[in-house]
């Protein structure tokens, strides 16, 4: 019963300090958030930065070690660079790691700012004005699976190899590799619905937690169709972060070939050797009401899912036959489009994973309001992503000014039909756009309290 009571206290300690977060409409810069980790590095001595790695295009990347005691926790921020909740995130941990020492709970935190400078500078293009989704759609960009951090650890199982470790990845091995960290967080945000988190195990009394928070703040807990349809759950909304074998095994059984799906492994694959526990707290710029209503839909889940397959494929048919029209005159190698050159083809094949999920017994049965609006809203945010990422590849050919003409008449075609997918998702009413503090807030509090945990866990 005291070890209750204190736990509760301390979450309410915990929530009392991000209560106290000042609003904020924008996201740094990566200039931003580095020259303000170098500010504090040099205004503060119990704040120390050393360099872990290098870019591809040649960035130092460096970690700001607060704390001294035997067992570390490793923050990355910027492992998927459309996802900067987390530059507030690791601002606010760092300013109260060193405001109260008692923070660091005799652990050495190792704050990575941002592992991914590079792509995160291409979505720098709506930080000033994350609030309209349209907006963030045309600036968005999100790597290759084999140039994302997240996803890029050596990797093999089966018919999988891959060894192909970006530096960036690298610079996180080597830092996991010398520090053994009891807690890895990655700072992770989705994009509309609920908030929701990965564990890679279960860890006592963290389900519990994870609910208070977000509840604090007012903000809903995801409520419609998990990321992965074979998500495993440890409660609501808490669920464990697949293995990338796991994976493999998931994408096989859904009638996926996994190779061309699986780039490498993830952190969580990366971390088992040290005995990790690897935490991520996924929250979203926008939410809506029908994302969170899990009342009957007086709908089939299994229609639900046909209507999801066919929007898919639909979506792969329009931005392939767009990628093939346009592929003899594309000559500059962006980033734009090696990630079109991944994704635009998986377009079609999570449209017929879908339809095979919707032949199986276990989908014929109702769906909730929850399920039919966000199984609808994917194929909204794919085609506001992949689209607007091909677009911006062929527009890398215009604005270099090496464009045939017929490239040119292929980019104007596309940039009406694109613009159609962004009227068409303006038109969705009653979006909601989640004050940025309170989720810096629940990612904040959510770090502290896992990492309180897994101190009770190992001191017991």
């Amino acid at each position: 019963m005291h070890t209750q009571k204190t736990s509760k206290s301390r979450l309410s300690s915990i929530l009392g300090r991000a209560e106290k977060f000042d609003p904020v409409t924008t996201f740094p810069t990566v200039d931003e958030l580095l020259s303000d980790f170098d500010d504090r590095a040099e205004r503060e001595p119990e704040v120390h930065k050393r360099r872990i790695g290098t870019s591809r295009l040649g960035e130092a990347i460096h970690e700001f070690i607060i704390g001294d005691g035997p067992r570390h926790v490793i923050v990355v921020g910027g492992v998927h660079p459309n996802e900067p909740i987390g530059f507030h995130t690791v601002a606010r941990l760092a300013d109260s790691l060193v405001d109260d020492p008692s923070t660091a709970m005799g652990l050495t935190w190792h704050i990575v700012p941002c592992i991914d400078p590079d792509g995160t500078r291409l979505n720098e293009g709506w930080f000033s004005d994350p609030s309209q989704r349209t907006h963030y759609a045309r600036h968005f960009y999100r790597p290759a699976p084999d140039e994302q951090i997240e996803w890029s650890f050596p990797f093999t199982y089966k018919r999988a190899h891959f060894d192909a470790v970006i530096p960036e990845t690298f610079a996180l091995m080597r830092l996991i590799d010398e520090t053994s960290p009891i807690l890895l967080v990655g700072l992770h945000n989705a994009e509309l619905g609920g908030v929701y988190y990965y564990l890679n195990r279960q860890l006592a009394g963290a389900v519990d937690s994870l609910h208070a928070i977000p509840a604090h703040f007012g903000l809903p807990l995801e409520a419609g169709e998990p990321e992965s349809a074979d998500s495993h759950a440890y409660g609501e909304a808490v669920y464990h972060a697949p293995l990338s074998l796991e994976r493999y095994d998931d994408l096989e059984k859904q009638g996926l070939d996994p190779v061309t799906i699986i780039s490498g492994g993830s952190t969580a694959d990366y971390v088992t050797r040290h005995g990790s526990l690897t935490f991520v707290a996924e929250l979203p710029y926008w939410t809506h009401p029908e994302s969170q209503d899990i009342a009957p839909s007086g709908r089939s889940y299994a229609d639900v899912l046909e209507e999801k397959a066919a929007g898919l494929r639909g979506l792969g048919e329009e931005l392939q036959r767009i990628f093939d029209a346009a592929a003899p005159d594309l000559h500059q190698d962006t980033p734009f489009l090696r990630a079109s050159s991944a994704f635009v083809p998986l377009m079609s094949e999570a449209g017929d994973a879908e339809a095979r999920r919707a032949a199986a017994p276990e989908s014929h049965r109702e769906a909730t309001v929850a399920e039919v609006f966000t199984n609808d809203d994917l194929v909204r945010c794919f085609r506001l992503r992949y689209g607007g990422m091909l677009l911006r590849a062929l527009n890398a050919e215009v604005c270099a000014g090496t464009a045939h003409p017929r490239l040119r008449r292929l980019c104007n075609d596309f940039e009406r039909t694109y613009e159609s997918w962004l009227a068409e998702a303006d038109s969705v009413g009653d979006l909601t756009t989640l004050p940025i503090e309170q989720l810096v807030g629940v990612q904040f509090a959510s770090t502290l309290e896992i990492a309180a945990l897994l101190v009770d866990e190992n001191d017991q």
